[in-house]
C-alpha cells in the first residue's frame, strides 16, 4: 500500500560526484547506548563538511539508529551504509567484536534478523551471536575482523602474551607450548573459518591506528596474513564521538555506563582522543603506506547499495473474521467471510459507518452527520487508511463484545465521525466543534494515530486477541527509549568526576525534574546561576551534563504503543526483549512511521477499571440503602442526581447501570473539580496540574478541555496559561 505524497527518497548513493579516498566504516552513534556520543545529525553534518561522500553506521549490538542515519544522510546526499557491531558469543568468556555491512536488501533483511536474534535467544550480558546462526544470514553481508576485541585480533595478541610466557619456562612447558597452534596459526584457522561463513570477497582484515602498541603488533600480524591468503585489507578508525575535543564528555559518558568513576583503575575506557571523525585526508595521511587498505573502503562503499522503503505502508491487509466475532481465527487470522481477493475494505468500511448512523439517528441521517461523514471518506479513502480503522473497529469491538471496559476517545481521533460511528469513540464531533483534520489532513501526510484506552486488567485478553487474529510475528510493543535528563545528567557527571555529594545535590535541586534543557534552566535560575560563579566544579559538571543530556539511556517498553505489519516484524524492523518476555522493537515511534508500520496506543488503565467496578457495584446494589425499586438494567424511567454524587435510586428510582449514563453537567462535580479534589482522576490529579485546575475554577467540560490543552510545556513556558485564566475570569 503507497502512502501518497510522503516525499521521494533520492538515490542512496554518491553518484555523480569524486569518491574521497577513505570511507568510515565503523562508526558507533549515540545509539550505542553510553558507549558513543556522536549523535546523528551532528556526525553526518560534520561527515558533509569534511567531505565524506559515504559512511557506514554500526552501533554495538543493535540497529537503533538506522532510520534516522538514512533520512540524515539523505538530506545531506551522503550514501548511508547500514551495519552493526555483532558480539560473537564466546564460550570461553568476554563475546568477540565482528562489524558487519549490509551489501544489498538480502543482507540487510539479515542484518534484522541477526539483531533479532541475538537479542531474543543468544542473550548472555549482551546480545550475542553464534557462528551458526551466522553462517544462516550472511548473504548479502560484509564482513570486517574487527578491533582489538575481534576474535582475529584477540587470538593474536593470545598467541603473543603465550609465547612470552614460555620463553623463561622449563623444557616441558616448552614442549607443551610448542605443541599448541601459535597465535598466528590460531588466528589464520579462525580466518578461514569465517572466509567459510562469509565468502573470500565478503570478509575483509582490518587495521586501526589509534597509537596504541598492541594495534601496531596486531596490525603487522594482519599485513602478513593478508600477503599469504589474498584477503583484502580495510582501514578503519573505530569512531565513537564527532570531534577530538569531545574526548573528555565521551570519557565520562563511559564513567557513566559503568557506574566508575575517572580515577578508577581498570575502568572502561579509550586510552586517548583518537576515537573521533576524521577527515578523509586525516585517514589518507595516517594509511599513506598502505593505500590498498583505503581504496578497499571506497570500493566496499561502492558495493553497499540498500535504500529503505519509506513510502510505502506495510499494516495488516484487513478481512473480516470468520464468524465476524474475531477470538476464533487462526494465528495469521486467515479465516475469512467470502472471498478475500474480492474484499473491498473502502466499501465495508462505509457500510459499517452507515449502519452506525442508521443505529444512533435512525434512517434520517441528519444532513450535518451525511455531509461530515462524506468528506471524512473521502480523505480517509484517498490516503488509504480504510484498512487501519477496521482493524481499530476489529480491536475496540472485540474488546467490548467481552465486557472490557474501553475510554470514551482521546486525542485528536475523537475529531473524526467515522470513529464515532465505528464506536471507536463515544464522542459526537459535531457537538464539540472538534476538526477533523486536526487528526488526519491530507497537506500533512502520516499514519493516523488513535489511542485505545481499555481497562487495564483487560488489555493482556485484548493483546491476546491480536496476536490471534494477525499473527504472533505480525505483532509486537513500541520500543521506547529513556533518554538522561538534565537533572540525573548532573547527577551521573558528577558522581563519575568524584565530586563531593553535597554539591551534587545542590546543583540536582536547583533543577526542575521535568526540564530538557540545561542550558535553559541556566537562563532562568539565579540560583543555579550563582553556584556556577562560586563553585569551581559546578561548571565542568553542568557543561558536561549539558553535552550527554538527551542521549538514550536504555531501550524499553513504550507504555501503550502495539506494532502491526503485514508480514513478520522482524523483515522490517529488528526485535528485542524488555526485560521480561515481552517483545519490542528496536524502533521508537517516529521510525515505525517512517517505516510505514501500524502504531496503536493501547493503554491500560486503572481508572477504567476503578470507573467499571463502581457502576457495577451500584448498579448491584440499588434500592439496598434508597429503597430504589427498579430493576438492575436501570429500566424504570427517571435520571441520574444532577446535585452531587451519584444516587442508588432514591428518588425517581433509577440508578446507574452504565457509565454513559452519568451527567457532564453536575455543578457539585465542578465544585469539588475546582477545589483541586482531583485526585485519582485520570490527567488530572498530578500537583501542578491541581496548581492549574484551582486558578482556573472550571464550569464545564469545555473548561476541562482548555486545562488539558494549558497543561502542556509550550502553554507553560510562554506564560499563555496565566493570560488565558486572567481573560477567563475577567480581569484582562
Amino acid at each position: 500500500m503507497s502512502m501518497p505524497d510522503k516525499g521521494t527518497c533520492p538515490a542512496n548513493s554518491g553518484t555523480n560526484r569524486k569518491e574521497t579516498g577513505f570511507v568510515h566504516l565503523h562508526v558507533h552513534s549515540e545509539y550505542s547506548l553510553l558507549d558513543g556520543c556522536a549523535r546523528i545529525p551532528e556526525l553526518v553534518e560534520n561527515a558533509a563538511q569534511s567531505g565524506h561522500t559515504a559512511l557506514a553506521l554500526t552501533d554495538h549490538g543493535a540497529v537503533y539508529g538506522l532510520v534516522p542515519f538514512y533520512k540524515k544522510a539523505l538530506a545531506k546526499n551522503i550514501k548511508a551504509i547500514f551495519g552493526t557491531e555483532l558480539y560473537i558469543r564466546n564460550h570461553g568468556g568476554q563475546p568477540y567484536h565482528l562489524p558487519i555491512l549490509a551489501e544489498n536488501d538480502e543482507g540487510y533483511r539479515n542484518l534484522l534478523q541477526l539483531s533479532t536474534k541475538a537479542h531474543l535467544d543468544g542473550f548472555h550480558g549482551k546480545p550475542c551471536v553464534e557462528l551458526d546462526w551466522l553462517a544462516d544470514h550472511s548473504k548479502g553481508l560484509i564482513a570486517l575482523s574487527g578491533c582489538l576485541k575481534g576474535e582475529i585480533a584477540n587470538h593474536i595478541l593470545k598467541g603473543e602474551a603465550a609465547d612470552a610466557g614460555a620463553g623463561g619456562a622449563a623444557s616441558t612447558v616448552r614442549a607443551t607450548c610448542a605443541a599448541r597452534p601459535t597465535g598466528a596459526a590460531s588466528a589464520r584457522r579462525i580466518l578461514e573459518r569465517y572466509l567459510d561463513i562469509f565468502g573470500r570477497d565478503h570478509f575483509f582484515l582490518e587495521l586501526q591506528r589509534h597509537g596504541l602498541p598492541e594495534e601496531e603488533r596486531v596490525n603487522a600480524a594482519l599485513i602478513a596474513m593478508a600477503a599469504a591468503t589474498g584477503v583484502g585489507m580495510v582501514a578503519t578508525n573505530d569512531v565513537h564521538y564527532v570531534a577530538r575535543e569531545d574526548w573528555r564528555v565521551h570519557d565520562v559518558l563511559l564513567a557513566v555506563q559503568t557506574l566508575s568513576t575517572l580515577t578508577q583503575k581498570n575502568r572502561l575506557r579509550l586510552s586517548n582522543s583518537e576515537y573521533y571523525l576524521k577527515s578523509p585526508l586525516e585517514m589518507e595521511r595516517l594509511f599513506a603506506d598502505l593505500p590498498e587498505a583505503l581504496r578497499n573502503t571506497v570500493a566496499i562503499a561502492e558495493r553497499c547499495d540498500v535504500r529503505l522503503d519509506l513510502k510505502n505502508l506495510h499494516i495488516p491487509v484487513y478481512t473480516p473474521a470468520d464468524s465476524g466475532r474475531g477470538g476464533d481465527s487462526d494465528s495469521s487470522g486467515s479465516k475469512n467471510v467470502g472471498n478475500a481477493d474480492s474484499f473491498d475494505a473502502f466499501t465495508h468500511l462505509r457500510e459499517l459507518c452507515l449502519s452506525g448512523a442508521v443505529s444512533k439517528w435512525g434512517v434520517h441521517i441528519p444532513d450535518s452527520v451525511s455531509a461530515r461523514l462524506s468528506h471524512e471518506l473521502k480523505i480517509i479513502g484517498e490516503m488509504g487508511f480504510a484498512g487501519y480503522f477496521l482493524i481499530v473497529h476489529d480491536i475496540v469491538s472485540y474488546a467490548k463484545r467481552n465486557g472490557i471496559p474501553v475510554g470514551p476517545g482521546r486525542g485528536s481521533g475523537v475529531g473524526s465521525m467515522v470513529s464515532y460511528l465505528l464506536d471507536i469513540s463515544t464522542v459526537n464531533p459535531l457537538d464539540h466543534g472538534l476538526i477533523f483534520e486536526r487528526f488526519l489532513n491530507p497537506e500533512r501526510v502520516s499514519m493516523p494515530d488513535l489511542d485505545i484506552d481499555l481497562c487495564h486488567e483487560g488489555r493482556y485478553q485484548v493483546l491476546d486477541y491480536i496476536r490471534k487474529r494477525w499473527g504472533r510475528e505480525h505483532v509486537a510493543h513500541l520500543g521506547a527509549f529513556t533518554t538522561l535528563r538534565p537533572r540525573a545528567a548532573v547527577r551521573d557527571v558528577g558522581r563519575a568526576l568524584g565530586v563531593n555529594q553535597k554539591l551534587i545535590d545542590r546543583l540536582a535541586g536547583a533543577i526542575p525534574s521535568y526540564s530538557r534543557d540545561i542550558d535553559r534552566v541556566i537562563k532562568e535560575s539565579p540560583r543555579l546561576q550563582a553556584m556556577l560563579r562560586e563553585e569551581p566544579q559546578a561548571d565542568e559538571i553542568v557543561r558536561i551534563a549539558g553535552r550527554i543530556q538527551g542521549l538514550p539511556r536504555h531501550m524499553t517498553q513504550h507504555a501503550a504503543g502495539v506494532v502491526l505489519a503485514d508480514g513478520p516484524l522482524s523483515n522490517y524492523v529488528a526485535l528485542q526483549r524488555a526485560g521480561g518476555e515481552e517483545i519490542i522493537t528496536q524502533a521508537d515511534m517516529h521510525t515505525v512511521e517512517d517505516l510505514g508500520l501500524l502504531k496503536i496506543d493501547l493503554l491500560g488503565l486503572r481508572y477504567l477499571t476503578i470507573a467499571d467496578r463502581t457502576v457495577r457495584w451500584i448498579a448491584e446494589h440499588k434500592g439496598s440503602g434508597g429503597g430504589g425499586d427498579g430493576d438492575a438494567s436501570g429500566g424504570g424511567g427517571g435520571s441520574a442526581s444532577s446535585s452531587g454524587g451519584v444516587r442508588d435510586g432514591a428518588g425517581t428510582g433509577s440508578a446507574i447501570s452504565k457509565i454513559e449514563d452519568i451527567p457532564l453537567d453536575d455543578p457539585a462535580v465542578f465544585a469539588a473539580i475546582g477545589r483541586g479534589e482531583t485526585i485519582g482522576t485520570f490527567q488530572l490529579e498530578s500537583s501542578g496540574m491541581r496548581r492549574l485546575i484551582r486558578r482556573m475554577r472550571p464550569e464545564n467540560l469545555e473548561d476541562i478541555m482548555c486545562i488539558c490543552a494549558l497543561f502542556r510545556p509550550g502553554p507553560l513556558g510562554s506564560g499563555m496559561d496565566e493570560s488565558f485564566i486572567r481573560r477567563r475570569h475577567g480581569l484582562e
